[in-house]
């Protein structure tokens, strides 16, 4: 087992570049591409802000994604702790002295990026807890302080970007941590509680929410209520994807896009865009393309030795998959529209860096996949 782990650690560059997942790595540069396209359709077919921006983005955060993934399992694992308590501090920041707009403050200014740190913390909430149960003994797991240490880590954080306020941004942090709770081992007899719990106290949880949130619920309950208002957004979103039928109607050919029916379509609704030019064949391949990557990240997790790249594998696949149901579901009606952005398609930087960290930590896994950590 020594020599193992002494050569995994000793691994040479071209032993590193043989390592990769390059059917993951292609998915993502196919998906970058297809990115690039969708946005410069929102753009009009023509190249502007947000095309120019993105393709920016890609060329720093693809490039950092592949030095992230030469750097040793084990680096990551030593890191994670100081990963999430310096995204909590940015959190603290942010709601002290953050930027504000839309009636929320989420961003701080680094001068070199305007970063929104509730998106990286989807990442840190997942390398936090894959440690900590890496960690813990497996007659630990199940114990009182053992069960409150892990929702600890996980209210912290989400707290902190409720008061932003940003509820549907915490509600994927919180997803995140609890799928690591559950593969480390939590009975689902505590799962079960909570759920209950969380029904019996959803009338006072209701209470505490903003105006504009509750309106989300209402809306989505009945779009019809307020059709050129609160309701207006889903409407045309269901308007275009029903519009492109079958096969789509062609790039740039977008009637609801390019009239500027539909509102925001370069973030969130990026789905209902390319829905609407692409069609139903289109979106089943795209999701085709998401199903590989998620296939692809379990796979590393599960070829992995260490109980760490394993946690965090299988958490950041799930992550992924949770990102991509909410959105479409939110795009399609049966969600309310909570800010969930398509992993890589949809535009904003901070997304895309987040995204782009959890997959060089896969790569990192896979290039070290026979190491162990103890």
């Amino acid at each position: 087992m020594f020599q193992h782990n002494r050569l995994d650690s000793d691994l040479t560059f071209i032993q590193k570049v043989k390592n990769l997942d390059y059917i993951l790595l292609l998915c993502i540069i196919l998906l970058s591409i297809i990115s690039v396209f969708v946005m410069y359709s929102t753009d009009g077919g023509e190249i502007l802000y947000h095309t120019k921006s993105h393709f920016i983005k890609l060329l720093i955060f693809f490039p950092l994604m592949l030095i992230i993934s030469f750097f040793n399992i084990k680096f990551w694992h030593i890191t994670s702790y100081i990963f999430y308590f310096v995204l909590i501090l940015l959190l603290i920041w942010v709601s002290i002295d953050g930027i504000k707009a839309s009636g929320s403050q989420r961003w701080i200014d680094l001068y070199f990026i305007v970063l929104q740190p509730s998106e990286l913390m989807k990442i840190g909430i997942i390398l936090c807890l894959a440690k900590y149960y890496h960690r813990l003994k497996i007659e630990h797991v199940n114990s009182f302080t053992g069960i409150i240490v892990a929702l600890s880590i996980i209210l912290v954080p989400v707290i902190l970007v409720i008061s932003q306020p940003d509820l549907g941004t915490s509600i994927l942090i919180a997803s995140s941590g609890l799928i690591i709770l559950w593969l480390g081992g939590v009975k689902i007899k505590y799962f079960f509680i909570s759920f209950i719990t969380f029904l019996i106290s959803l009338p006072f949880i209701i209470s505490f929410l903003k105006p504009y949130q509750k309106l989300r619920i209402l809306t989505f309950l009945d779009p019809d209520r307020d059709p050129l208002g609160a309701g207006y957004q889903i409407i045309q979103s269901k308007i275009a994807i029903g519009s492109g039928g079958l096969s789509g109607k062609g790039f740039l050919k977008g009637t609801q896009s390019y009239l500027e029916f539909l509102p925001e379509k370069h973030t969130d609704f990026i789905f209902t865009l390319f829905s609407e030019e692409y069609g139903f064949i289109g979106s089943v391949c795209l999701l085709i393309l998401y199903i590989i990557i998620i296939s692809r990240i379990i796979r590393i997790g599960a070829i992995s030795r260490s109980n760490f790249a394993k946690f965090f594998c299988f958490g950041f696949a799930f992550a992924i998959f949770v990102y991509i149901v909410v959105n479409l579901s939110m795009v399609l009606g049966l969600l309310p529209i909570v800010g969930s952005p398509l992993p890589i398609l949809s535009y904003g930087g901070s997304s895309m860096l987040a995204t782009m960290i959890g997959f060089g930590i896969v790569l990192s896994a896979k290039i070290n996949h026979k190491q162990t950590i103890s």
